[in-house]
């Protein structure tokens, strides 16, 4: 990630994610105009939820091929699969049930009752190995953090000022080798959660705080 910061204003949150959809819609066409694909990172919460049903409802929506679009998550719930607060379950909701997604693209973060069980550090170790897995096939592995080349990655900003799943105060911010950490103890409910660390958000192209 490289380049002079730009912000920009909207008057409420609808027309944030409006905005914010005709922005990555443009940049999504583009990149695969470029290179063929395209790899965005997701983001829960009211704004990345809301930014994916204004991309659902955006008439604009068909200049972006869905079937050659990566899919990766910032963070998830460690919380069962198909649990409502699941940030993938939510994402379905409001937009990735409706287009015509490759499933092997869409890269979800393992549940509580999946393959590694409760165990959230086994859960993360699997998601570092699924993004060093498509440094190969996409290119080199971008720093020390070994993930595939994002074009845009979204983030939320909570009122203590956490992005993904790294909290202040908390080990996760200070991780600076892997990709992706287990969290314990988050002070905002569920406590267990999986996070991409700050390593591997700085490798991206773009990174949109909304």
């Amino acid at each position: 990630m490289s380049g002079t910061p730009q912000i920009s204003v909207h008057r409420d949150k609808d027309e944030m994610a409006q905005a914010t959809a005709a922005r990555l819609i443009a940049r999504i066409a583009d990149a695969q105009a470029e290179r063929g694909a395209a790899s965005v990172v997701l983001t829960g919460g009211r704004n990345g939820n809301g930014l994916l049903a204004a991309l659902a409802a955006s008439p604009d929506r068909d200049s972006v091929d869905f079937s050659r679009l990566d899919l990766w998550w910032g963070d998830e719930r460690f919380l069962p699969e198909g649990d409502p607060e699941r940030n993938v379950t939510q994402a379905r909701e409001a937009l990735l049930d409706a287009v015509p997604l490759d499933p092997s693209r869409v890269h979800e973060m393992a549940p509580s009752d999946g393959a590694y069980g409760n165990d959230v550090e086994a859960a993360a170790e699997a998601y570092a190995a699924e993004l060093a897995a498509a440094c190969a096939v996409d290119g080199p592995a971008h720093g020390s953090a070994h993930v595939p080349p994002f074009d845009v990655l979204l983030l939320g900003v909570g009122p203590d000022a956490h992005v993904a799943s790294l909290f202040p105060g908390h080990a996760g911010v200070r991780e600076t080798e892997r990709s992706v950490v287990g969290v314990r103890g988050a002070p905002k409910p569920p406590p267990v959660r999986i996070s991409l660390t700050l390593p591997a958000i700085r490798t991206a192209r773009e990174v949109w705080l909304l």
